[in-house]
């Protein structure tokens, strides 16, 4: 079974009662294949207001967390160089986000499709 790492925005649809995400992310849950970039945990801490704490807590229990290699960190260092001289400006996250992907094994579950160019790592979610 494929396994998928919840990008930021989907985590976020989540918590803010997003119906597809709520019907999807519980199915990921049941069988364990529900996983979170550390980076993906600090970009949500990052913009969590105090009231959202614990619920945001509960889901990111609620997911396997991947960490950030040197190896992930290599591969997404040349990710992001190699897609600068196509002339295409990506987030250092990003690129660490699509790097665990690929080394790893995952999809990844996101709405921000221009983030990743590569779209055979992308899930197809519904579009913000």
């Amino acid at each position: 079974m494929q396994t998928v790492l919840i990008d930021t925005d989907v985590a976020i649809d989540y918590l803010r009662g997003e119906e597809y995400a709520r019907d999807f992310l519980p199915r990921l849950w049941e069988t364990n294949r529900a996983y979170l970039s550390v980076l993906t945990i600090y970009e949500l801490y990052s913009g969590m207001k105090e009231k959202e704490r614990e619920p945001t807590e509960d889901f990111i229990s609620a997911c396997l967390i991947e960490p950030i290699s040197q190896e992930i960190a290599v591969h997404g260092g040349e990710w992001r160089a190699r897609y600068r001289q196509k002339g295409l400006s990506l987030t250092a996250v990003d690129c660490l986000i699509a790097s665990t992907a690929i080394l790893q094994g995952h999809k990844i579950a996101t709405r921000n499709i221009r983030h990743y160019p590569e779209k055979n790592l992308l899930l197809s979610l519904p579009q913000s």
